[in-house]
C-alpha cells in the first residue's frame, strides 16, 4: 500500500536532520584539527569509515524524490551538448568568412596589349574575366539584373523568406523550375560555397548571406556580383560579356542588350544566343523587360521598342590578335609569374608591338610568299625590332598562323634556321677587332683544307668565279665565301663560336659540330637570335637584350614589372664591340657600289636616299633565304623557305626571297622626308686609301668613295700604306698584323 503523504514528509524531515548531523560532525573534526586536538576524542565507530551507503545517501536521496526532474535535467543537457556538436559539424565546421569575398580573389582573365593599348589577346582557364566597377556598368545591366533576379534587393536582409515560399509553391504546382535565391545568394553560392544542392549547403548559403549583408553595403555585393555571375561559355562578369556578345564594353549597352544579358545567367547554356536554339535567348530578353517594366525601371512602351530592337553579335570566332608574338610573349610570362598567376591572376601586360605595323608586315610577307608559289616556296617570316631599346615591334613566324594543315603556328622566328651568309658579318667583325679593317687585301683563289678524320673541304663561291685579291670591304659587301672561310682559319673557329655566344647566338652550344663552314652559314640560328647580334652593330658596339614587354600590372593597377630602357631611356647595355669596329661592319654593308659586283647597282637592297645596312643570306641546297638590314634606330629580318625543309626550286638572293619583303618593311619604316645617316663614332677616322701606290693625302676635298674607315691609333702613316695581302697560309696560329 503507497505510504501517505503524511509518511512521505516524515521522511523528508528525518533525511534532512541526518545530513545536518552528518555536516555537523564534519565541521566538528576540521574545528578540533585547527584547534590542535586529538582526533581520538571523536568517538566515531571505525565501520562507519568504510561505511559508502551513508557517502552516497544524498544521491540516493535526490533519485529517490527528484527523479523525474533529474531525468529532465540530464536529458536536456545532453540534447543542447549534442545538437551543438551536430550545428558544429552540419554548419559552422569550415565555415567561410564573409572576408574571403574580397580576400579571396576570383579568376580573372589577363590581357595581353600592343603598345598603344589595342588588345591582342585574353588568356584565361577556364573562366574570362575582366573586373570593372559599377560605374563603368550600364545602369539598364544593373536595373535589368535587380529586376529579373532580385527585385527586393535593397530591402532583405540576405534572403527572401517570400521569394524562397513562392518558388517552393511554384516548383510544386509544376509550373517553370524558379529559384528562391536572392543576389546575395547567388554570389556567396559561386564565390564561397561549392555548387552541391543539399540541404547543408542551402543553410550555410542563408547564414553567409546574412554576414555578407552586414559586412557590405549593397553597391559592394552588387559590383561583386556582376564581375562573378557566368554568362555563357568562357564569359564571366558583365565586362567580358559584354565583349563576347556585342564587341563593346559594358558600359556602352543599351537596353535591349542589357536586357538580353541579363537574362543569361539562368541559364546560359540553354537562352545563349550562340546556343542550339537562339531564339531562346530572345524570349529570356522579353521576360526580362516586362518585369523592368512592372518594377517600374522602364515604361512599358519603353519595354515594347526594346524588344523589337534588333540586335547585332559579335562574330562567336577565336579572338587573337598577332597571334605569333602573343604567344611568344605568353611563354615568357608563364616563365615569370607561374601559368595560375597567367590564366587567373588578371594581369595587364602592355606590350613592345606596334599591331598597326604588325599588320603591314604581315600583309606584305602573305603577298609576297603568295607571289613565290611558283619557286616552291610555302613560307615566311619577319622581325622588326629597335636596336636602341631591344622593343620587338613586329613578329610574323608565318604567311598565315590559322593555316593549320600547313604548320602555320609554327613561329619561324624562333626556329632554328641556317642562315646562310648573313652569318658573315660576326666573322669580320672578329678580324675587324684583331686589327684589320675593310681596306685590308685578301686572294679570293681556290683553296683546300685538310682535317684529320674528314674529308677535305674547298670552299667555293656562290658565282662559281675567283676575284683574286680583293679588300675585305668587298669581300663581305659582295658575299665572297673563300675570302671568310679563309679569314676563319686565321682567326679560329672557336674564337667566333665565342663571339656569336655574346652577341646573342644561343644555338651553337656543342662546338664539335663546326668547322669552317661556320662562317658559310652551316650552324643553325634562331633569326632572333640573328637580329640581337646585329642589334649590336646598328647601335655601335652595344648590345641591348630585346625584350617584347614594356609594362606588367595586376588587375588592382599594382605595377609588377616596368621596362625602364624602352620607357625612360635607361638601357643597362653590355658592350660586346668596340664602336669603331661595329661601324667598319655598318659602314661595308651600307656601300651598295662594294655590293654591285654581286648584286648589281640597282638590287632591292639598295633604298635610295637612305643609308641602310644590309645583308643577305642563302643556304647552299636553297632551303633558307634570308635579308637583314637596319637603320639606327630599326632593324629588319626576313626569311622564306618551308616549314618541312624542302628545297626552293630558284632563289636569287638580292633579287628574289626574303629581299623584296625586307625591302618593302624598311621602306615603311623610312620617313623620306628625314634620310637617314649613320653617325660615326668618336674612335673612327676617314681616311683615302693608297691607290696604285700613291701617298695618302688627309684631306676633305676626295670623295666618299675613295675614303675608307679606320680605328684610331690603327690608321696608316704619311708613307704610303700598302694594304696587308692574305696568302694561302694554312697556319691558324698566325695572328694577322
Amino acid at each position: 500500500m503507497a505510504p501517505s503523504m503524511a509518511t512521505k514528509r516524515q521522511r523528508i524531515r528525518q533525511g534532512k536532520k541526518y545530513l545536518k548531523e552528518i555536516l555537523f560532525r564534519h565541521a566538528k573534526v576540521i574545528y578540533q584539527a585547527k584547534k590542535g586536538l586529538r582526533y581520538q576524542t571523536i568517538r566515531v565507530h571505525p565501520r562507519r569509515k568504510l561505511n559508502l551507503n551513508k557517502f552516497f545517501y544524498p544521491l540516493k536521496f535526490i533519485w529517490r524524490y527528484l527523479a523525474w526532474q533529474t531525468f529532465l535535467f540530464v536529458g536536456f543537457f545532453l540534447f543542447v551538448l549534442c545538437f551543438n556538436i551536430w550545428l558544429y559539424q552540419f554548419v559552422f565546421k569550415n565555415l567561410p568568412s564573409a572576408s574571403d569575398l574580397t580576400k579571396k580573389a576570383p579568376a580573372v582573365s589577363s590581357k595581353i596589349l600592343d603598345r598603344h593599348g589595342q588588345l591582342l589577346y585574353n588568356i584565361y582557364q577556364d573562366e574570362n574575366r575582366t573586373i570593372v566597377p559599377l560605374n563603368q556598368i550600364s545602369p539598364f545591366m544593373i536595373d535589368a539584373t535587380i529586376a529579373i533576379e532580385d527585385k527586393d534587393f535593397y530591402h532583405h536582409i540576405g534572403f527572401s523568406p517570400l521569394a524562397i515560399i513562392r518558388a517552393f509553391i511554384a516548383n510544386q504546382e509544376g509550373k517553370p523550375i524558379q529559384g528562391g535565391s536572392t543576389i546575395t545568394q547567388q554570389l556567396v553560392k559561386n564565390r564561397l560555397l561549392s555548387p552541391e544542392k543539399t540541404i547543408r549547403r542551402k543553410v550555410r548559403e542563408l547564414l553567409l548571406a546574412v554576414m555578407v549583408e552586414r559586412k557590405f553595403s549593397k553597391q559592394q555585393i552588387l559590383t561583386m556580383y556582376l564581375n562573378q555571375v557566368a554568362y555563357g561559355g568562357s564569359a564571366y562578369g558583365v565586362e567580358e560579356a559584354a565583349q563576347r556578345y556585342f564587341g563593346k564594353s559594358a558600359k556602352q549597352l543599351d537596353l535591349a542588350e542589357a536586357a538580353l544579358l541579363a537574362g543569361l545567367p539562368a541559364a546560359p547554356s540553354s537562352y545563349s544566343p550562340f546556343g542550339a536554339n537562339p531564339e531562346l535567348a530572345f524570349k529570356r530578353q522579353k521576360e526580362v523587360l516586362r518585369r523592368m517594366a512592372e518594377d517600374h525601371f522602364i515604361s512599358k512602351d519603353e519595354a515594347k521598342k526594346a524588344a523589337a530592337e534588333p540586335i547585332l553579335f559579335r562574330n562567336n570566332i577565336i579572338d587573337i590578335k598577332a597571334p605569333h608574338f602573343v604567344m611568344y610573349v605568353k611563354r615568357l610570362l608563364a616563365q615569370q609569374y607561374g601559368e595560375q598567376m597567367l590564366s587567373r591572376g588578371g594581369l595587364k601586360v602592355t606590350t613592345t608591338l606596334d599591331f598597326k605595323l604588325q599588320e603591314k608586315v604581315q600583309q606584305i610577307v602573305t603577298h609576297e610568299v603568295n607571289r613565290l608559289n611558283r619557286l616552291h616556296v610555302t613560307n615566311g617570316a619577319a622581325l622588326v625590332i629597335n636596336p636602341q631599346t631591344g622593343e620587338i615591334l613586329a613578329m610574323v613566324g608565318s604567311k598565315n598562323y590559322f593555316d593549320f594543315n600547313h604548320g602555320g603556328q609554327v613561329n619561324v622566328t624562333l626556329r632554328a634556321r641556317q642562315p646562310g651568309s648573313s652569318i658573315k658579318p660576326l666573322t669580320y667583325a672578329l678580324a675587324f677587332s684583331h686589327g684589320l679593317n675593310p681596306a685590308t687585301k685578301i686572294l679570293d683563289a681556290p683553296i683546300t683544307y685538310f682535317v684529320k678524320g674528314s674529308k677535305p673541304y674547298s670552299p667555293r663561291n656562290y658565282d662559281s668565279r675567283y676575284h683574286g685579291l680583293v679588300s675585305l670591304r668587298r669581300a663581305l659587301a659582295s658575299s665572297y665565301n673563300i675570302p671568310a672561310t679563309k679569314l676563319l682559319n686565321r682567326l679560329g673557329v672557336s674564337k667566333l663560336i665565342d663571339l656569336a655566344q655574346e652577341m646573342g647566338i644561343t644555338t651553337w652550344n656543342d662546338r664539335k659540330r663546326f668547322g669552317l663552314s661556320l662562317t658559310l652559314g652551316a650552324g643553325e640560328v634562331r633569326m632572333i637570335d640573328l637580329a640581337q647580334a646585329y642589334s649590336i652593330f646598328a647601335d655601335q658596339g652595344k648590345k641591348v637584350k630585346l625584350n617584347p614587354i614594356l609594362e606588367v600590372k595586376n588587375y588592382h593597377g599594382k605595377v609588377l614589372y616596368r621596362n625602364q630602357c624602352a620607357l625612360d631611356k635607361h638601357c643597362p647595355a653590355e658592350t660586346v664591340l668596340s664602336p669603331a669596329v661595329a661601324y667598319q661592319v655598318t659602314d661595308v654593308l651600307k656601300d651598295n657600289r662594294a655590293r654591285t659586283p654581286a648584286f648589281g647597282p640597282f638590287s632591292v637592297l639598295n633604298i635610295p636616299g637612305q643609308e641602310v645596312a644590309v645583308k643577305t643570306g642563302t643556304t647552299n641546297n636553297l632551303r633558307d633565304n634570308w635579308a637583314i638590314g637596319y637603320t639606327s634606330n630599326r632593324l629588319v629580318a626576313t626569311w622564306v623557305g618551308n616549314n618541312d625543309n624542302s628545297s626552293m626550286s630558284h632563289i636569287a638572293s638580292g633579287i628574289t626571297g626574303a629581299s623584296p619583303i625586307w625591302n618593302k618593311i624598311m621602306r615603311n619604316l623610312l620617313d623620306a622626308q628625314h634620310p637617314h645617316k649613320f653617325k660615326p663614332p668618336s674612335d673612327v677616322v676617314f681616311l683615302p686609301i693608297c691607290s696604285k701606290q700613291k701617298t695618302p693625302i688627309k684631306t676633305q676635298t676626295h670623295s666618299a668613295q675613295t675614303l675608307e674607315v679606320f680605328r684610331k691609333g690603327d690608321e696608316p702613316s704619311n708613307n704610303c700604306w700598302i694594304p696587308i695581302s692574305y696568302t694561302l697560309s694554312r697556319s691558324p696560329s698566325k695572328q694577322p698584323k
